[in-house]
């Protein structure tokens, strides 16, 4: 099966918070390497304030999975501490890949 859907969510860090966010994105490392269904994760930096996820996925169990996993419960935690407005979490087909 081939990989085709993914999930892209932007963070945006509040005001002084931006390693906070770093550091619960490194951390969910650990949590994804568990779910079976995600076939790649990544956390990545885009500036000072600007955090996000991408991952993918072979089949919409897989990625609905992730979306109503560990990663989302725990955000929901820390993200009105660490977070200047809820993660805009968006789905994405997977047009190519090398």
């Amino acid at each position: 099966m081939a990989v085709t859907l993914g999930l892209v969510a932007f963070l945006e860090a509040q005001p002084g918070k931006g390693n906070d966010v770093a550091a619960f994105l490194r951390s969910g490392r650990e949590i994804v390497e568990h779910e079976p269904g995600t076939a790649t994760w990544y956390a990545f930096k885009v500036d000072e304030s600007t955090y996000g996820i991408f991952d993918t996925f072979e089949t919409e169990d897989a990625r609905e999975a992730q979306l109503n996993g560990e990663i989302p419960q725990a955000l929901g935690k820390v993200g009105p501490d660490l977070l200047a407005a809820d993660p805009d979490i968006r789905r994405v087909e997977i047009l190519a890949v090398k």
